[in-house]
């Protein structure tokens, strides 16, 4: 069967996964440079879109202090990386657009995420139980922080191995789900069972250029904290684009016939 008629399968005759590529140990590298280009060719939507995400931080660090205070607060900070390939979304657009030569429209995005959204919202489910069991586990880890006076060093460390150890296993769950799902959803006709699938199988199968794209992520991460989260208005937009190009040269989904085109049946808003 030709790979034509192969784009014909019925949905209960694809294969579980899509499979992937073999990466290079620095791939993540390349990555970034082409969500550079895209950033250049694309700068007032990404700073748009950045400066939307960090308003939206700031409003629920607010809500957060006031609903539970410094440890609700810093859970739910925290917890930002769980939900954070669904506030990238529209980033994946952009570097679709920007690849098949059109010139990046927020219109556009908001369109695709519509066309998406009955499996984005399935993603999205996961994502946030994931965000609020986290946000329960790290305000139950504040148990564990010392309350005396004379505590020493020991329980300090004890504390922070804790929490450290706890959100390690969230992120990672977290992290191997959403690497390359959410692009294939909205690149090809696959549910988010599917794509959830396909994203875990590719970064076992690329284990150690996938650890450096972690730890890539969690260097920006810290970066944001650093700076009040400002540093979101050009990371954000970064991370976003290197997740697209990411799952570009990671996933042979070419069974799954492309529920986007981008041509002139099916032309970008004005």
């Amino acid at each position: 069967m030709g790979e034509r008629d192969q784009s014909l399968l019925e949905p209960d005759q694809l294969p579980f996964a899509a499979p992937c590529n073999k990466l290079p140990m620095f791939a993540a590298l390349d990555w970034m440079a082409l969500s550079w280009k895209d950033f250049n060719q694309s700068r007032r939507v990404s700073l748009i879109y950045g400066g939307v995400l960090v308003i939206f931080t700031y409003l629920l660090a607010i809500a957060s202090w006031y609903l539970g205070g410094a440890v609700l607060l810093i859970s739910l900070l925290s917890g930002l990386v769980f939900i954070a390939p669904i506030m990238a979304l529209g980033l994946y657009s952009v570097s679709c657009q920007i690849g098949a030569g059109f010139e990046p429209k927020l219109a556009y995005c908001l369109r695709e995420g519509k066309r998406h959204l009955g499996n984005e919202l399935v993603f999205s489910v996961i994502l946030l139980v994931v965000f609020l069991l986290w946000t329960k586990a790290g305000t139950g880890i504040h148990i564990f922080f010392p309350m005396e006076t004379d505590s020493g060093l020991r329980e300090y460390l004890v504390f922070y191995a804790i929490g450290s150890l706890i959100g390690a296993i969230f992120a990672l769950i977290t992290f191997c789900a959403s690497a390359f799902s959410l692009p294939m959803i909205m690149d090809r006709k696959a549910d988010a069972v599917t794509a959830v699938v396909t994203s875990v199988n590719a970064v076992m199968q690329n284990k150690l250029p996938m650890m450096i794209w972690a730890s890539i992520i969690v260097a920006c991460v810290i970066l944001c904290v650093i700076t009040g989260f400002l540093a979101m208005v050009v990371l954000m937009p970064l991370l976003g684009y290197a997740s697209w190009h990411a799952y570009k040269q990671t996933i042979n989904p070419q069974l799954w016939e492309k529920n986007r085109k981008l041509s002139d049946k099916n032309p970008l808003p004005e």
